[in-house]
């Protein structure tokens, strides 16, 4: 039996580890986090979905895809919409990696 040695790898995030860029990578965090707060927004509403679904401009099957946080069947531009259309102003944060 061979000793094999076992190779760990260390991320900052999920997304880190499952992109292949780090463009995509952040293209997959700034989805997800425009998801969460669009789910919890939708939930706060206490709405039958196919309402909810209709405030938001979508069918009732794409509003369940959003609440079952089914990230890839959603662009950012979509998310952008949905989130204006769910009553968020959005803003976008620049960091610089190299300052930090």
């Amino acid at each position: 039996m061979e000793d094999t040695e076992l190779t760990v790898e260390t991320y900052d995030s999920v997304f880190d580890a499952l992109a292949e860029t780090e463009a995509e990578a952040a293209n997959m965090t700034a989805r997800a986090d425009l998801l969460l707060a669009i789910r919890e927004q939708v939930r706060s509403w206490d709405l039958p979905q196919e309402q909810a679904a209709r405030r938001l401009g979508l069918t009732r099957p794409r509003l369940n895809d959003l609440l079952r946080g089914k990230l890839d069947k959603f662009s950012l531009d979509a998310l952008v919409n949905i989130a204006t259309a769910a009553g968020f102003r959005l803003q976008i944060v620049l960091e610089n990696e190299q300052a930090a």
